[in-house]
C-alpha cells in the first residue's frame, strides 16, 4: 500500500534505514518498506527546523496541563520528540499512564542491589499493554492520510489496542487476524467487545502477518503492525518515561522482552536520538529477551554471529535460519504468545538497536519465565507471562556476572496479568 496524501510539513520523513540506500519518502506515504532496495523504514526529522529542548527536564513542564489531552498523553507530551502529526489530527485516549515502581524484592529475586531494580509498568495503558503507545502514533497518522480501515495480525496484544482505539474513535474500522490456538480469551474478549472484524486463520502469527500484508496491499487497508514505521514512534516514549520517573538520569540496563522486536528497535532509536541531540550522554545497554520456544534472535545474534555490522548485516544467515525452521517444520510454541513469533519483522531494526547499545540476547524457558512472573505477582505487581521474560533474563545475565550487582536496571513488563489469567492459574 503506497498511497499518498499532501502533508503539511517537510520537516519530517521517511527514510530507508540502509545506509547505502536511504531513499526518502513523504509522510503522505503509506508504506512499510523501501521501494529500492526492500528495507524497513524510520521516520526522520529536520532537526536544524525544528524547535529542540535545550534539557528533557523541560518536559516537566506539561504536567501543569495536565487538562489538555496532548499533555496529559504519556505519548504526546513528548510530541517534540516525534513531531510527524499536527495536532489536529492526533488520536490519544491517555495512553501512557504508566509506572516505573523500584521493586527491591524483585532485586532480590534478580540478584541486585536494593534499589537498583526498576519495573516499567506498561500493563497500565488503556487496553492493558505497551501497544497503546504506538497505536495512538500509527493511528495519528492512519487519520492524518484518511484512512477508514486498519488492520493488524496479532497474538492478541495489538488486536486489543486497534480494536480500542477504533472502538473509542470511530474513525475507522479494525480487521483482525490471529492464527488458530494463538491467542489468549483475555485478548480475544477485548477485540470482539471493542467491535473489530476478527479472523482466524490456519497458522500461526507469522502465518497471520504475511497473510494481512497481503490484504492490505492488494484492498488499501492501513496496517498498523509494528513494521509500520509511525508504531516505533510512539513506542519511543516508552523510554521518555523511564528517563522521566529517573529524573533524567539514563539507567546502566533496558532488559525487554523480544517477539516481534518492535520496542528494542523504538528503544535503540530513543537513545540513538537523544545521544545525536546532546540530550542524553551516554546510551544505556541493551538486553533483549526471547522465550526457549521462539528464539530467532537468540539463534542469530548469539549462536550464529548476526550483527547489524553498519547496515551490511548477512542476509543469507538469515534465510539459511529460515529455511531449516521450515525444513523442520518448526512453529514458535511457548507459554508467552505475546511473543511467540519465529520471524520478527523487525529483526534489521533490533540488530541496529544492539549495535548502538552494546547489546546482548538471552532465552528463558517457560518454567523461568513463570517463576519470575511469580515474583513480580509476589511484590505487587501482575503481569503476563511474555512480560516475566524481561525479569527471568536480567536474572541469567546477573547470574552470568553480565549485569553487575550495583548497576541500574529497568525491566519492561509489556502487559496486565489479567491478559492472560489462565497460565497464573495453572502455575499456582
Amino acid at each position: 500500500m503506497a498511497s499518498t496524501v499532501q502533508t503539511k510539513t517537510d520537516l519530517a520523513h521517511q527514510c530507508c534505514i540502509q545506509p547505502s540506500c536511504g531513499a526518502t519518502y513523504d509522510i503522505g506515504q503509506v508504506r512499510t518498506s523501501c521501494d529500492a532496495c526492500g528495507s524497513l523504514l524510520d521516520i526522520l526529522y529536520d532537526w536544524e527546523s525544528l524547535p529542540v529542548p535545550k534539557s528533557l527536564a523541560e518536559f516537566e513542564a506539561k504536567w501543569s496541563r495536565r487538562h489538555e489531552p496532548l499533555s496529559f498523553s504519556g505519548v504526546w507530551r513528548f510530541r517534540d520528540l516525534l513531531p510527524f502529526a499536527p495536532p489536529e489530527k492526533i488520536v490519544t485516549i491517555g495512553e501512557g499512564q504508566t509506572l516505573l515502581h523500584a521493586s527491591d524484592g524483585v532485586a532480590r529475586f534478580v540478584g541486585v542491589s536494593a534499589g537498583k531494580l526498576h519495573l516499567q509498568y506498561e500493563g497500565m495503558n488503556p487496553s492493558g499493554s505497551f501497544k497503546d503507545n504506538g497505536m495512538s502514533a500509527a493511528f495519528s497518522h492512519a487519520h492524518m492520510i484518511g484512512a477508514r480501515r486498519a488492520a493488524c495480525a496479532s497474538t492478541g496484544n495489538t488486536s486489543a489496542s486497534l480494536a480500542l482505539y477504533c472502538g473509542v474513535s470511530k474513525l475507522m474500522q479494525a480487521i483482525i487476524f490471529i492464527g488458530s490456538g494463538k491467542i489468549s480469551y483475555g485478548k480475544l474478549s477485548q477485540a470482539l467487545d471493542y467491535g473489530a472484524l476478527t479472523i482466524q486463520i490456519a497458522g500461526d502469527f507469522d502465518d497471520a502477518m504475511h497473510r494481512v500484508q497481503q490484504v492490505s496491499q492488494k484492498e488499501g487497508i492501513y496496517l498498523v503492525n509494528s513494521v509500520n514505521p509511525f508504531r516505533l514512534e510512539g513506542q519511543k516514549t516508552i523510554m521518555f518515561r523511564v528517563l522521566e520517573a529517573l529524573r533524567w538520569q539514563v539507567p546502566d540496563w533496558i532488559v525487554v522482552p523480544g517477539g516481534n522486536l518492535g520496542n528494542s528497535s523504538a528503544f535503540g532509536k530513543a537513545f540513538h536520538e537523544l545521544h545525536e541531540l546532546g540530550l542524553v550522554d551516554r546510551l544505556p545497554r541493551l538486553a533483549v529477551i526471547n522465550a526457549a520456544g521462539a528464539d530467532t534472535l537468540y539463534q542469530l545474534y548469539e549462536k550464529r554471529g548476526l550483527r547489524w555490522n553498519g547496515g551490511r548485516s548477512d542476509a543469507a544467515l538469515v534465510n539459511n535460519y529460515y529455511a531449516e525452521l521450515d525444513d523442520a517444520h518448526r512453529r514458535a510454541s511457548t507459554i508467552a504468545s505475546a511473543i511467540e513469533i519465529n520471524r520478527p519483522v523487525n529483526l534489521s531494526k533490533c540488530l541496529r538497536a544492539l549495535e548502538w547499545m552494546n547489546g546482548v540476547v538471552r532465552e528463558v524457558t517457560d518454567e523461568q519465565m513463570l517463576d519470575a512472573k511469580a515474583q513480580v505477582g509476589a511484590h505487587g505487581l501482575g503481569c503476563e507471562p511474555a512480560s516475566a521474560a524481561s525479569v527471568a533474563g536480567a536474572k541469567m545475565l546477573r547470574e552470568e556476572g553480565v549485569i553487575e550487582p550495583g548497576e541500574r536496571v529497568v525491566c519492561i513488563l509489556t502487559g496486565h496479568q489479567l491478559k492472560d489469567p489462565t497460565a497464573t492459574v495453572a502455575y499456582h
